[in-house]
């Protein structure tokens, strides 16, 4: 179901989600860090910053994660995605020669799923990437972003350029496992049906607000064991 476009002020001041086919389980059994566990590197949305990670951070450390494993990155939401993709790509070596790890965990936030995505697809980050989250990403558009105007909002708009060109062909390349979760209570993403990908494992959550996704002990505990194969 469509939601109503929100004002142009909440727009911008929410980062951004989402499809999806699959309902929402109960959390996995908990799984704690281990020597194979992957260092993690968080991607928050339009508008955002790195303490939207503060939760879910803190509970990854509640479950064993060292704080040199937990990557709370910020970048400039206002400027291309394409742009944001190159500098993640040298956030993540940075992040892999600090750990000694062979590959990172990339989850992200909203708009962070298309910089990740275009890393992933573009610059040889499906290599890098062991797996892949998006909670309520605007992988196909929304219908939000046309309430503002930065040149990551024109890119997050239903049918632009950049998404037409990152959803060609394969949208989950490489060897990454892919993973989404979208809210069917999610106002920012419209429609719904933008957050799932073809060869992703994509989940509906509880009733959840766009920024509610970050927070939510299931959604923690679902990504977590996603992430931690």
């Amino acid at each position: 179901m469509r939601k109503p476009v929100i004002a142009a002020a909440a727009a911008a001041a929410l980062l951004l989600p989402l499809q999806a086919t699959t309902p929402a389980g109960a959390a996995g059994t908990a799984s704690a860090y281990s020597r194979s566990s992957d260092p993690i590197l968080f991607v928050h949305g339009y508008n955002g910053s790195a303490s939207n990670w503060d939760t879910m951070v803190s509970r990854f450390k509640s479950d064993g994660w060292p704080a040199s494993h937990l990557d709370q990155w910020s970048y400039d939401s206002r400027q291309s995605n394409a742009t944001t993709a190159q500098q993640l790509a040298t956030e993540a070596d940075r992040l892999l020669a600090a750990t000694g790890a062979a590959k990172v965990d990339v989850v992200t936030h909203s708009m962070g799923g298309l910089s990740s995505r275009y890393y992933a697809k573009n610059l040889g980050g499906d290599s890098k990437t062991e797996a892949w989250v998006s909670l309520g990403g605007p992988n196909h558009g929304t219908d939000t972003a046309n309430s503002c105007f930065d040149t990551s909002c024109y890119e997050m708009r239903i049918g632009s350029d950049f998404l037409t060109a990152l959803n060609s062909g394969d949208e989950t390349p490489g060897s990454p496992r892919y993973a989404t979760w979208w809210s069917p209570c999610d106002t920012v993403i419209n429609p719904d049906s933008s957050v799932a990908l073809s060869g992703a494992t994509n989940t509906r959550t509880a009733c959840l607000s766009h920024n509610g996704l970050l927070t939510d002990a299931t959604v923690y505990a679902e990504t977590r064991d996603m992430i931690n194969r």
